[in-house]
């Protein structure tokens, strides 16, 4: 028997069934996938350990730990997770019971996608934003293919998915309605959002630009205030812009309004002394529907004073120089001088002591009359009375 296992025959078969056998359990053992497994949330997750032809029992890690979440491991080696939640999420790992790796794979959870929230921004006639936010929240890598229907026409809305907007030039303004379909796409699945609007409605100018407000020089009343049309507004003359200004002295709750065409306006009501606020927003002037811009930021500006004795003279400025209608003044000129004042309320009083006293005469002298002609018909129907009295006596 010994012989027989030295011969060289048998040797050469134990030789050729040991170089099958680790050829074939190396083929198990180097097995190894790294790749990804997506899974959704709250449900239950299967994981394979590879494709060996040779089931053997195995045992699982996660992150090169024992520990696992709540799970059962099938027959085949694979391993079910139940109900997994974001802590069941990371890099598994399958091995024989020799410790030796038949398999990893890195698992992600999440949602498949949910209807978006889209707004749209339409800063000029030339040019369409439209933004979406996702009201589930995937947790996943996305996709998104966005158009807008003109008319009969869908063209492409170019989509920035880092800032999850997309963007359309020129539009086909005249048409009535527009329709924009956006679809999200993950591992898990897609969703389509449509949503229809009016441009014209949404139509809604940038604020002007470079507002400045400063005094003018020997006006105390006055302001000037300029600014630039927005650099998002093509400066053609057939998409006018008309502005509103307004202005208020400082901690007043109440706004001074003036509304102009050109990029330019003075405030002719200023109140002297003191530091006013000032504000620009612009609208599209043909189109009524369309929406006002958002406020310029506040600005501060101090009217000119005039500290020496000598009053500035109004009839000094030119109003050639600013050739638009402004509002006129409606403040009302406070007096300098206490002691006129003084005379005239004095005055004042003295006439309704008067005229309550003229007053009080009448009404005496009315009551005096009534009281006189009252006597005199009570004197006649005495009279009277008496007079029947003396004729039935007569007549007995």
């Amino acid at each position: 028997m010994p012989g027989l296992l030295s011969s060289p025959v048998c040797l050469t078969v134990i030789w050729f069934l040991s170089w099958s056998l680790c050829s074939s359990r190396a083929q198990i053992w180097t097995d190894e996938v790294s790749g990804v497994q997506y899974g959704r949330l709250d449900s239950n997750v299967t994981l394979a350990c590879g494709k060996s032809p040779i089931r053997i029992p195995v045992v699982w890690h996660l992150n090169h730990n024992s520990a696992l979440p709540w799970h059962k491991v099938t027959t085949d080696g694979s391993l079910v997770l139940l109900h997994v939640d974001h802590s069941a999420q990371g890099n598994y790992s399958c091995y024989d019971y020799q410790g030796r790796l038949l398999h990893s794979v890195k698992l992600r959870l999440g949602h498949p996608p949910g209807l978006l929230s889209i707004s749209c921004q339409v800063p000029n006639h030339t040019h369409v934003r439209c933004s979406w936010v996702e009201s589930v929240r995937t947790f996943l890598p996305a996709k998104y293919n966005a158009s807008l229907r003109n008319g009969q026409e869908w063209r492409p809305c170019i989509v920035d998915v880092t800032h999850k907007h997309c963007d359309v030039d020129h539009p086909a303004f005249w048409q009535t309605t527009h329709i924009l379909r956006i679809t999200e796409i993950n591992v898990l699945g897609s969703q389509t959002t449509i949503v229809r609007f009016r441009l014209h409605e949404l139509l809604k100018p940038d604020p002007p630009e470079s507002v400045l407000a400063k005094e003018l020089e020997g006006y105390p009343q006055r302001l000037m205030v300029s600014w630039n049309f927005p650099s998002s507004w093509p400066l053609q003359n057939a998409f006018p812009l008309v502005f509103h200004i307004r202005y208020r002295p400082l901690g007043s709750m109440y706004w001074s309004e003036i509304y102009s065409e050109d990029s330019h306006v003075v405030v002719h009501d200023a109140l002297a002394g003191n530091p006013h606020q000032v504000q620009v927003r612009a609208r599209d002037e043909v189109n009524a529907e369309s929406q006002w811009s958002e406020w310029s930021p506040l600005l501060l500006v101090h009217p000119w004073e005039d500290y020496s004795t000598s009053e500035p003279s109004e009839d000094k400025f030119t109003d050639y120089m600013f050739p638009f209608n402004t509002k006129p003044e409606t403040s009302t000129a406070k007096s300098h001088n206490p002691v006129v004042e003084d005379e005239g309320n004095l005055g004042l009083v003295i006439l309704l002591v008067l005229f309550s006293v003229v007053i009080l005469t009448t009404v005496l002298s009315l009551i005096f009359v009534v009281w006189v002609r009252q006597r005199r018909r009570d004197h006649v129907s005495k009279q009277e009375l008496t007079s029947m009295v003396k004729m039935k006596s007569m007549s007995i």
